[in-house]
């Protein structure tokens, strides 16, 4: 008896600590993290993720668009598609990764939207989903949006 008032006891313990640790660690309403940058540090990041999100639409661009010569045969276009599924892919994953977080919050969350989009789009294609598919339309179109938003953003 005395042994299990003493588990209960201790798991009673165990769960007021546990409860006290989660608390803890939640946020307390903190002020964004924008505080903490310079004007000039906002700049700079807002510039470094328009050129970031510039040539990741380039490449997109160049690599999606690519005309195949004639006589590319088999081997030709599953090379072009290969660097087309990688322009959408990892042109994704290098905007996630160079994002500062000085970056102003509106761009840095299209910035996001649209390097997800794109690994969502070369995701699909790389699973040979056609852009005529319903689904991938869709995708295409909200990485289209989400390109046009960051534009006008970086002006």
């Amino acid at each position: 008896m005395v042994l299990e008032r003493s588990a209960g006891v201790a798991a009673l313990v165990a769960l007021v600590l546990a409860v006290t640790a989660l608390v803890l660690v939640l946020p307390r309403g903190r002020a964004p993290a924008q505080a903490d940058y310079t004007a000039a540090q906002r700049a700079d990041a807002k510039t470094q993720a328009c050129a970031s999100a510039s040539l990741v639409r380039n490449a997109v661009m160049l690599n999606t668009n690519r005309a195949l010569p004639e006589n590319a045969g088999v081997v030709g276009t599953l090379a072009s598609a290969a660097n087309a599924r990688i322009a959408l892919f990892n042109g994704g994953q290098y905007l996630l990764a160079r994002l500062d977080p000085a970056t102003p919050p509106d761009l840095a969350a299209s910035i996001r939207d649209f390097g997800n989009a794109l690994m969502d789009v070369g995701a699909a294609a790389i699973a040979e989903t056609p852009n005529t598919d319903p689904k991938q339309a869709q995708r295409l179109s909200k990485a289209d949006e989400l390109s046009k938003h960051i534009v006008e953003l970086c002006k």
